[in-house]
């Protein structure tokens, strides 16, 4: 098993490369900021579909009403996703563009719009539009665009090629003037490949790209390319590096495209028969979590041994529940702990192929919606299949197979550590004859410094008796990868600044959709499974004048458990940022 650990160790430079590709990191981004987007309209979805199945029938124009709602939404997110991934794909480039020059974010999200609707829109011999590609089966003709677009505008802008205007004019329109030369390459870029494409193939160059890659879906969505894709992803994980961030963006066209084609089947009458989309992964590949963590909380509770993993089942029960499963993996630890590598891996790979056998042979629907990753597991699988009864016995089955699979691995670990807790208790129980005579001045002292922290806007660094005290409103972000542990750390660090009446105002994100968010922030505390990307962030961070601090796992979770050492962390950071002022 270590030698395991120690090859994938000699390979995390190569894996985190992977992770930081910024053209991976635009995809990610894009969706994570489409999201409310997709998660609202899948509300209204779920009225006109679900409802009917418990004997409520919306009246005809109420259902028209929450279907239109659903297609000006949902139905046009690949034309959103253009956007959103320029933008982000143009925050990346403007990191590494040297001499104080960049790409309008602006610009370059209108302009990979404008080309998507080149790419997506078809017409029929009459010359009527057809509009089938707009949402998500658009997504590939969406990522050339804004693929594309970015690229154009880098290099107009590194090459100066550009309308210049007088210095008299304002600044706002003299960069419009700017930008007319990409923008208009970058349109007549769209417009020649989809005219090309056209000649070649009769249909329109989102289509072209549904058929080539088809072939790759499908192997994508058999038995053994869902088992791999579930493999992959822990694996990463396992490294502390985020796996969905690497594997999932390939992956997005044919998880929200299956997800559509399964709706469309399942109104249509016909049996919605795609395995490979977004929430199965999410519910059956991870459920609880990347590695299907959701029974190892209970597991640790109910039949562990040793204080430690007792205490961090009770303190992750909950968060896994919701897919939160960063206290879990830092906390026991799963990361890079060889006790855990193989139920880790394996466990999403049983779940994706008995799902799938589910589909096949037991004929479960597909699921056919996209709900929130957050939604715990069980119900969401209940949710996706519209209710079908035999979607409970899958959740039975997973909860048992995922049982089995971790349960040798969770007593091994466990026994290790009663063993380890012995030790320390025999240890410590010789230390407290020794430690007996203390004097009772220092807990006098103790004593004194909680009462004046209670009574001030101070605290005391852990290090030293230096003490600093806050005389203006220091804001603070906490990144992450989903922004769930990152909420967890925001609410202990206002819950100390309330009660030790600090004037700190903590709030929670996902790393890449901070970019516009940032300036507002004097410190950045990056969680541990965003910790690769800390270079990258720190060339914004300085150019704004922005402390920037790294967590690593252990740390982070008593962080998020703790409001007070949460409270301590962030002043003792910004100490040390006087001391070098």
């Amino acid at each position: 098993m270590q030698f395991i650990i120690d090859k994938l160790e000699a390979h995390q430079k190569f894996f985190d490369k992977i992770s930081k590709n910024i053209y991976l990191m635009a995809i990610k981004d894009g969706f994570l900021a489409a999201m409310p987007i997709i998660l609202f309209s899948s509300i209204f979805i779920l009225i006109t579909s679900v409802l009917p199945l418990v004997g409520v029938h919306l009246p005809a124009g109420l259902n028209d009403w929450c279907n239109k709602i659903y297609n000006y939404t949902m139905g046009f997110v690949g034309l959103y996703v253009a956007g959103t991934t320029a933008k982000a794909l143009t925050g990346s480039k403007n990191q590494r563009i040297k001499g104080g020059r960049f790409i309008n974010s602006t610009s370059t999200m209108m302009a990979s719009m404008c080309g998507f609707m080149l790419l997506a829109i078809g017409t029929t011999k009459s010359g009527a539009y057809i509009g089938d590609y707009f949402g998500t089966k658009g997504l590939l003709s969406a990522f050339v665009s804004a693929f594309a677009t970015v690229a154009i505008y880098k290099f107009c802008v590194e090459r100066d090629i550009t309308i210049k205007m007088p210095k008299e004019v304002p600044g706002a329109i003299a960069q419009n003037f700017r930008d007319i030369f990409p923008f208009s390459f970058s349109i007549i870029a769209m417009g020649i490949i989809d005219a090309l494409v056209r000649l070649w193939l009769h249909v329109p160059f989102g289509e072209m790209l549904t058929t080539l890659i088809s072939p790759l879906f499908k192997g994508a969505e058999s038995y053994w390319g869902m088992a791999i894709i579930w493999f992959l992803i822990p694996l990463f994980w396992f490294m502390g590096i985020h796996g969905p961030s690497v594997v999932k963006p390939a992956l997005e066209a044919a998880l929200y495209g299956n997800t559509t084609a399964n709706l469309a089947l399942f109104k249509a009458g016909h049996f919605p028969y795609h395995s490979l989309t977004e929430n199965f992964g999410n519910f059956v590949g991870e459920l609880g979590g990347t590695g299907a963590t959701f029974v190892v909380p209970f597991i640790f509770i109910l039949l562990m041994k040793s204080k430690q993993l007792k205490a961090i089942g009770k303190a992750s029960i909950v968060p896994v529940m919701f897919a939160v499963n960063e206290p879990l993996l830092f906390g026991a630890p799963i990361i890079l702990n060889p006790y855990f590598f193989i139920p880790f891996v394996l466990s999403p790979m049983v779940n994706v192929v008995v799902g799938k056998m589910f589909i096949d042979l037991l004929h479960m629907r597909g699921f056919m919606y996209v709900l929130s990753w957050a939604l715990p597991g069980p119900i969401g699988i209940f949710l996706n299949t519209n209710m079908q009864v035999v979607s409970l016995l899958l959740v039975v089955v997973l909860l048992a197979l995922d049982t089995l699979i971790y349960l040798p691995f969770c007593k091994a670990y466990d026994a290790s550590l009663v063993k380890q807790e012995a030790a320390a208790d025999a240890k410590e129980a010789t230390d407290g004859v020794e430690l007996a005579g203390v004097s009772a001045e220092g807990a006098t002292v103790a004593t004194s410094m909680n009462n004046d922290t209670n009574e001030t806007a101070t605290t005391t660094d852990s290090d030293s008796d230096d003490e600093i005290k806050l005389d203006h409103q220091v804001k603070v972000l906490v990144l992450c990868a989903g922004g769930g542990t990152s909420e967890q750390l925001a609410n202990a660090l206002m819950d100390g600044a309330k009660e030790y009446n600090v004037p700190i105002v903590a709030s929670a994100g996902a790393y890449g959709s901070h970019h516009d968010i940032l300036p507002n922030y004097d410190l950045v505390v990056l969680a541990p499974q965003v910790r690769t990307y800390y270079d990258d962030l720190k060339a914004d961070t300085d150019r704004l004048g922005i402390q920037l601090v790294a967590t690593k796992g252990q740390q982070y979770i008593a962080l998020t458990r703790d409001s007070k050492k949460a409270l301590n962390f962030v002043m003792d950071n910004l100490n040390k940022k006087d001391d070098k002022d």
